[in-house]
């Protein structure tokens, strides 16, 4: 995680760094440059390198890093001019504190070779697809439970609902035409439609660290993507949730069924003229639990096999690299589509001297007209891998100190 400086901040540290002459850290080919700030900084950056820096050219982006009191900040550059070990560059918009771990970002070695793998199963399936997804497991819910009898299951949720619920239904989407308001947002959001009370309104927020409800403000702008007018969103909602009180409904739950990037299906669970309590988030959390155990039931069944896609490699562009993680661009096309926040990959860092097995996941995506960026996370490096990794990078030995300094963005 990277905090940006303010403005005035900003301007303080690269006054101390002009003042106090504290060195700028940059790595390429693994080759570590020093580089000083030659002048005031106003207009230009400009910066005295301890040395030539190699095929170094106009235009080119320099990922710098300092450390001060303490905390690694980070900045990127791109230069203006080079003109012997004076290199002058643009100023940054923003400087970084860096508060995780990791290492410094280079430009990826030109004999280093990445290929990357979905790890685990990939799926092409006829289900509404959403864009975004979690990938926890199931964990330890209801290991008293035999995954694999998928029809025990369904009967142990069926009875648990009675304790909390007026009905429910199991609806799988396959084969199925999408109908009713509630159908079509679970699918196109794949978030939890939750009304505690049909007296009242949507969740305003959604309390959830990773997001699974449908909020008011999302049914809203539903509700204006099929064509109400902004003007009668509120009434139209207000109409929707009276709607249900007039049938007798007084608390009402749709959780989607997850399986990968795809709505399976969802539970529908609901009460009729207050016979029980209203429901709660412990109930909703119990039945969201119940969905993905459902999904990976399903899964484990051969519910999805024929849907089951052949799991290639492919090699994306590495834009650049730090022993922490890597950034990555993939044309736009089916296979990047696939390619989402949470989404882990196997990834292979092949070096004249040694082939490194990671696994990598997804921690944020940019995109531009025609391609996609993903920045990638390493998980669970072998420590001998850290070491060869860092060595082969940044072309020194891999000591204490440089573990305390060398942090900044995946």
């Amino acid at each position: 995680m990277a905090t940006p400086i303010k403005r005035i901040e900003k301007e303080f540290l690269f006054k101390v760094l002009y003042d106090e002459k504290i060195p700028i850290i940059y790595h390429r080919d693994r080759i570590e440059y020093v580089l000083i700030l030659d002048k005031p900084v106003k207009d230009e950056v400009v910066l005295q390198v301890d040395r030539p820096i190699r095929k170094l050219k106009v235009r080119n982006k320099l990922n710098l890093m300092f450390e001060y009191q303490g905390q690694t900040i980070t900045f990127a550059v791109e230069v203006n001019l080079i003109k012997d070990e004076v290199i002058t560059c643009n100023v940054p918009e923003s400087l970084y504190k860096n508060l995780n771990r990791s290492y410094s970002r280079i430009s990826i070695p030109g004999e280093l070779q990445v290929q990357f793998t979905f790890l685990g199963d990939r799926y092409n399936l006829s289900f509404p697809k959403i864009m975004e997804f979690e990938t926890e497991s199931i964990g330890n819910f209801f290991t008293e439970f035999d995954i694999k009898d998928l029809s025990g299951l369904i009967d142990e949720m069926a009875d648990w609902i009675k304790g909390y619920a007026s009905g429910y239904k199991l609806v799988i989407f396959k084969g199925l035409k999408l109908s009713g308001t509630e159908e079509r947002i679970l699918a196109e959001m794949g978030k939890i439609l939750f009304l505690p009370s049909t007296l009242g309104y949507l969740p305003p927020i959604d309390p959830y660290p990773r997001k699974r409800l449908v909020t008011e403000a999302m049914f809203k702008r539903y509700l204006e993507t099929t064509g109400v007018d902004p003007a009668y969103v509120d009434d139209t909602l207000a109409r929707f949730i009276k709607a249900k009180n007039a049938d007798g409904i007084s608390s009402d739950a749709w959780v989607p069924i997850l399986f990968q990037e795809y709505v399976i299906g969802y539970i529908h669970i609901w009460l009729n003229n207050n016979e029980k309590p209203p429901f709660n988030y412990e109930v909703i959390d119990t039945l969201y639990q119940f969905a993905k155990i459902l999904a990976y039931s399903l899964k484990i069944n051969g519910y999805f096999e024929q849907g089951k896609v052949k799991n290639d490699s492919f090699e994306g562009k590495v834009i650049d690299i730090s022993v922490s993680g890597l950034l990555f661009a993939y044309p736009h096309s089916k296979a990047a589509e696939s390619l989402l926040p949470d989404t882990e990959l196997t990834v292979k860092l092949i070096s004249p001297r040694r082939t490194v097995n990671a696994e990598a996941r997804i921690v944020r995506r940019y995109k531009d007209s025609s391609t996609g960026y993903f920045g990638c996370r390493f998980l669970n490096m072998a420590p001998e891998d850290v070491r060869f990794l860092f060595e082969f990078l940044y072309g020194k030995p891999f000591t204490d100190e440089d573990a305390a300094f060398l942090y900044g963005q995946v």
